[in-house]
């Protein structure tokens, strides 16, 4: 399927649907390695990791267990605003469990460092994170990611989860977002 552009509003595609599976299906063969003979919890962070645990999940091909939280410290811009609260917890008792946090991306690393600590005090086995796209030129916190599908430069992104206003997570491909689309 060729990549769909909604009005303009994407600048260039950086990353196809294909190229997105086989990152993922490479990730997903060293998880399994690593977490061979282990309970592992996934723990995907709502909303924007919902393609990546999803296809992350198919092709691990293996027993696991999936559970999920929303965390929030975006408003409705393009900048992380800091501040976290929890809008969905797990369901799950983590305590002596091997969690991975599977998230769709890290760029100021303030939410997750936060999300870490939090399942950290809850006595787990082991959490660890996965993520599809990391921007390390916008991180402010440093966050020990285990699981990096790609780096990608300080751009707004969209698709495969990435939104903007809600708007664009069903896109197949992930692309650079237009600054006309959000005043950048």
């Amino acid at each position: 399927m060729d990549a769909v552009h909604v009005d303009d509003d994407l600048i260039n595609v950086l990353f196809t649907e294909k190229q997105i599976q086989d990152r993922l299906a490479e990730m997903a063969a060293t998880i399994r390695d690593d977490y061979a003979g282990k309970d592992l919890l996934l723990v995907g962070v709502l909303r924007g990791a919902v393609m990546v645990m999803a296809d992350l999940s198919r092709h691990l091909a293996r027993h696991l267990e999936m559970d999920w939280m929303a965390v929030s410290s975006y408003g409705s811009g393009t900048k992380s605003s800091g501040v976290v609260r929890i809008l969905k917890d797990l369901d799950t008792d983590i305590s002596g469990r091997h969690v991975l946090i599977v998230d769709e991306i890290i760029d100021t690393g303030l939410t997750l460092s936060w999300l870490v600590s939090n399942l950290a005090s809850r006595n787990p086995a082991s959490v660890r994170i996965a993520t599809l796209l990391r921007k390390p030129e916008a991180v402010r916190m440093d966050v020990d990611v285990t699981y990096v599908g790609w780096d990608i430069p300080n751009e707004f992104v969209v698709g495969y989860g990435l939104d903007y206003n809600e708007r664009y997570r069903n896109l197949r491909d992930i692309g650079t977002l237009a600054p006309h689309v959000y005043g950048g």
